[in-house]
Formats: structure tokens, sequence, C-alpha cells
């Protein structure tokens, strides 16, 4: 992996990286996969609090986003079964061009219900998140397929640039709208900007790739399912296999554990508007993430992925402490770039050793769905503490709601040291199990 990083930045210029084709469609398709997340999560949650629901039922139907962390469940779907609707398509960008369709008319549906129609609104949330985890899947099968590994650098980073502007259209852009028209009405523009990134889908090319029909069913199971995960514990051992997962479900629990439906009703309860929080939430604070992400990318190359890790999560579960600032000073609008700043910024350096991290884990014969299947492990302790933050901050307050989730990464840095001598590459040259 680091020889291939190496290469990749001597044999492309910024400027060939960003120019290529392939590079802005993925931007833009990244839009696509940005959009719908917020929409479903956080910005979700001021709506609801908007229209009187309780704290406790807005961080569980905020916790819609947990679909995509189960998204590995029928990723083998995508491999291996073509849509008859769209086979003119091909396989990744039939699928792909269902679940934006599916996000789309999910989204309509949400403006149309409302949350006064609570249980059938819940059900169209659920299906936007669902649609949008399909098109997450579909998306990087289709990056890993359309270039080859020289190249995936700079489609990552057009791709994560593309999610950050999504982000902000479904993030800021939609909470400064709310200060004037009604949400449904935002909804509907959201479902209307999907229409980009499906003339995307139909203009971009099928990724050339030759897949063998399997003889027959219970070897399309074997291969596409039990095989990946059989697999992994092979490369790796039983126990060893066992800690490294449990590593990876606990490592994220303060950064997911304040990411979902609980921060919109905490920054309004501080006193601050739906604009201030847009503005310095979500372009402010992207921004600020997207330096966080050079500098963490930047540990990677000088220290590794492990070593980096290990660092950043201690950081990143440190700065959840910034928000005690703002319970001391409520609608101070300083206190809040202050906490937005410092948490954005050690988010955004998670996000290399992560990704560094789980790739070194992964099989390129089973990229899609062991990849898929790590991704989703690493948000899923977070997104279930975030299910049942309401009911928390209702005992413990937002003080002690933040630090409780500081203290839950003490079991992930007693797992790190404990496997350290296994992926610290000094410790261990050939740790990662090929």
């Amino acid at each position: 992996m680091p020889t291939e990083g190496a290469s990749t930045r001597r044999g492309l210029s910024i400027w060939q990286a960003f120019s290529q084709p392939a590079a802005w469609t993925l931007c833009l398709l990244g839009f696509s996969s940005g959009l719908p997340f917020l929409l479903v999560s956080y910005t979700l949650s001021f709506w609801l609090k908007q229209d009187g629901i309780v704290l406790k039922d807005i961080t569980m139907i905020a916790s819609a986003g947990m679909t995509y962390v189960f998204k590995f469940a029928w990723a083998p779907l995508l491999d291996h079964w073509k849509l008859p609707l769209f086979m003119r398509l091909g396989q990744r960008r039939g699928w792909l061009l269902l679940a934006q369709i599916g996000v789309a008319a999910g989204l309509l549906a949400m403006a149309a219900l409302t949350p006064s129609q609570l249980p059938l609104f819940v059900a169209a949330t659920l299906f936007v998140a669902f649609m949008g985890a399909t098109q997450d899947i579909a998306i990087d099968a289709y990056r890993i397929e359309i270039a080859p590994p020289a190249a995936q650098g700079a489609l990552v980073a057009t791709y994560v640039l593309g999610y950050r502007l999504g982000m902000i259209v479904s993030g800021a852009l939609a909470l400064i709208l709310a200060d004037h028209i009604h949400w449904a009405q935002i909804y509907v523009l959201m479902a209307v900007a999907m229409t980009v990134p499906v003339l995307v889908t139909l203009g971009m090319r099928e990724p050339e790739i030759l897949r063998l029909a399997p003889a027959s069913w219970r070897q399309a199971m074997r291969e596409s399912v039990a095989e990946p995960f059989a697999d992994f514990f092979r490369r790796y051992g039983l126990w060893l296999a066992l800690l490294t997962l449990l590593f990876i479900l606990l490592f994220k629990i303060p950064e997911q554990a304040i990411i979902g439906g609980v921060m919109g009703p905490f920054y309004r309860d501080m006193g601050f508007s739906n604009t201030q929080i847009g503005a310095v939430t979500k372009i402010y604070g992207i921004w600020i993430g997207i330096t966080g992400a050079f500098v963490g990318g930047a540990a990677v190359a000088r220290w590794g992925a492990w070593r980096s890790l290990g660092g950043c999560i201690v950081l990143g579960a440190i700065s959840n402490l910034l928000y005690l600032l703002l319970i001391a000073h409520p609608g101070h609008l300083t206190m809040l770039t202050l906490a937005i700043s410092g948490q954005n910024f050690f988010e955004g350096m998670l996000g290399p050793p992560t990704v560094a991290f789980l790739s070194l884990l992964v099989n390129r014969q089973h990229t899609a769905t062991q990849y898929a299947l790590l991704s989703s492990l690493v948000n899923l302790s977070g997104k279930v503490l975030g299910f049942f933050a309401g009911s928390i901050v209702a005992v413990s307050g937002y003080g002690g709601y933040f630090i409780i989730t500081v203290f839950s990464v003490l079991p992930a840095m007693l797992l790190f040291v404990a496997l350290w001598r296994r992926f610290d590459p000094l410790a261990a040259p050939s740790a990662n199990g090929s």
C-alpha cells in the first residue's frame, strides 16, 4: 500500500488528478452520495424539533442513517444480480440509477407526508436511507472498477470533495433556507437536486468488467456471501480476527455519537438560529474538516496508518469536551466556532488513517464486500449510542452525555495496545495478513 501510494503521487500532478474525466464524474457522484445522508439524520432533527417532536423520538427517528451501517448485508446483491428494468445500462449504472431515483422519490414522499403523519413519514425516511446506502455501495464498486489502482487516489479525492459539497447543500443551505421557507419545500428542492447525478449516471460509461454467471444459486451464495467472510478469518485466524473486528466496532464511538440526531436539538437549546448553525457547522466546519483530512493524510505518510490511527482516535475523543464550552456560554457564537473548529478538524484527521487501516485488512479478491462490512462496523456502535442519545441526555444532561462519549474510547484504546505488535509496521512488517 505505501509503495503504491507513493507511485501514485509521483505519477500524477495535481492538475492531472483533477482534470481527468473520471475524477469529475466521481465528484458529481460524491455529491449524490453526500446529499441524502444528512437529510435522514442531522438536518432531519431540526425539522422534527421545529414540529414539536420530543428529543427522545428525534434521536430515534434521526438514527435512520444507521441503515448505512448494514449496507454490507445486501452489497453482494449488487455484484451478482442485474436489474431487468435497467439491463441496457449495465450492472453498476443500473443499480446506481435505481438508487438515485429512489432517493429523490423518498425525499418527495417525506415532503408530502411531513412529521404530522409520523409513521408514514418515518417509513419514507427509512426508504431514503436504504436507497442512499445502496447508492454508496454502487458508487464504491464503480470507482474500484472504472480505473486501475494507480488512479484511485485521485478518484477518492474528488469523490470526497463532491461528498462535502453535497453535505453543504443538505446541511448548511437547508438550515439557512429553513429560516425563510417551510421544511417540506426544502426537501422538494433536495429531491430536484438529485436530477444532476441522475444525468451523470445516464451519461457515464459502464466499467468493462467480465462477470461470469455462477453455475448455481448455491455457488452464487457461497462466492458472494460466505467466501469473503471466511477469507478474512482464514487470513488472520479466529482470535486476531475477532479482536480486530471488535476494535473496529468501538474506536469511532466518540465521533459517531455526536453527529446524529442529538446535535441539532443541542444547538437550538443553546440559543443558536438555524442560519448560525448552518453557517458555522456546515459551511465553515466542512472546510475545517477538509483541512484536518489533509493533516491526517500527512500523518499517515509520516508515521503509517496504525500509529496515526491511535493518535487521531484519542484527539478526536478529547475534542468532544469542547462542547462543554457551549453549555457554559450558551448563544456565544465564538464558542460555537471554537467547538466546531476543534471537533471537525480532528474528525477530519481521523478519516485518512481509518481508510488506510481498513484498506490494509481487505483482500482484493473480495474488495467490495469486505470493505462494505468493515466500513459498516466502524460506524455501528456510535450509531447505536446515538439512537439512545435522547434518553441519555434526559438522565445526564448534555454535559454528561459529552463526557460519556469521551470515556467511551477507553475500550478501543485497550484493544489498540493489545493489537500493537500485530499492526505496527515496525513491530510486524507482514501484519496486513496478505
